[in-house]
């Protein structure tokens, strides 16, 4: 409940779509402020006619409005004026994106994209945007979780380029980058490889188990558990009890001599 207002009701909907609406609008208009002094962004002109149909859209739908969309098979939800208890809201996001189409019909967009909401993950990366959520950026390696279980590791984009401005070149880079990001492999690792996991009883079948594993994993201590390599093997090969895989906090690598 925000100020009497439920919060999944037509009304906090409402609010929020008026709130986000004025944020990209203003967004877009500032861009094409932006635009007027240092150009628009690469190649709009080829994209100019495509770029304001989806500025005119999203007027539209500021507007309230349920027709007259421009080349849309699938029609969007429009902002409900009526069910927003604050009518300045639903002023101010009219007139955010009235200007935002004025001035980018007249100077174009210094930015092809300028907002993004959740799922900020999956829609960040198709917008080339740095983060995947809306804090910012705060280690060398990003890790997203994927839907479908496990995580995606992302270089932070400032890597590469501050490495380029150290004058390291194309290849150097490279392979800096897949260092940070790690090699998703075991395969010739220093310390933990197949020789040494052979040594511990590991059959050529478990270390593909354990590959298979170490692509998705946040940690190489996610992939080297019971789940992966089975509680009989964990067991009998590798000699651990019912006490230590039950517990979660059990590190079989260390406890293994790794």
């Amino acid at each position: 409940m925000t100020s009497g207002i439920p919060y999944d009701s037509a009304e906090s909907r409402a609010i929020c779509g008026a709130i986000t609406a004025i944020m990209t609008g203003v967004s877009y208009a500032t861009s094409a402020e932006m635009a007027k002094e240092l150009g628009a962004f690469p190649d709009y002109e080829r994209n100019a006619e495509a770029m304001l149909k989806v500025m005119r859209n999203h007027k539209r739908a500021a507007e309230g409005l349920a027709e007259g969309y421009e080349g849309l098979s699938t029609l969007p939800v429009p902002l409900d004026h009526d069910a927003c208890p604050d009518r300045n809201l639903i002023a101010r996001a009219v007139a955010a994106w009235s200007n935002a189409v004025a001035l980018g019909e007249s100077h174009g967009y210094r930015n092809a994209q300028a907002s993004v909401i959740a799922p900020t993950g999956t829609i960040g990366l198709v917008m080339d945007c740095d983060t995947t959520g809306i804090e910012p950026d705060f280690a060398l390696v990003k890790f997203k979780k994927l839907a479908g279980g496990g995580y995606f590791k992302i270089i932070n984009r400032a890597v590469p380029e501050a490495l380029e401005t150290l004058g390291y070149d194309e290849a150097q880079i490279a392979e800096i980058i897949a260092h940070a990001v790690g090699h998703g492999t075991l395969a010739e690792a220093p310390g933990i490889n197949h020789e040494a996991l052979r040594e511990k009883g590991f059959t050529d079948d478990k270390i593909a188990e354990l590959e298979a594993g170490l692509a998705a994993a946040f940690d190489i201590k996610f992939a080297v558990n019971k789940f992966t390599l089975g509680e009989e093997f964990c067991k009998d090969v590798l000699g651990f009890d019912e006490v230590q895989l039950a517990d979660f906090n059990f590190d079989m690598l260390a406890a293994a001599g790794r």
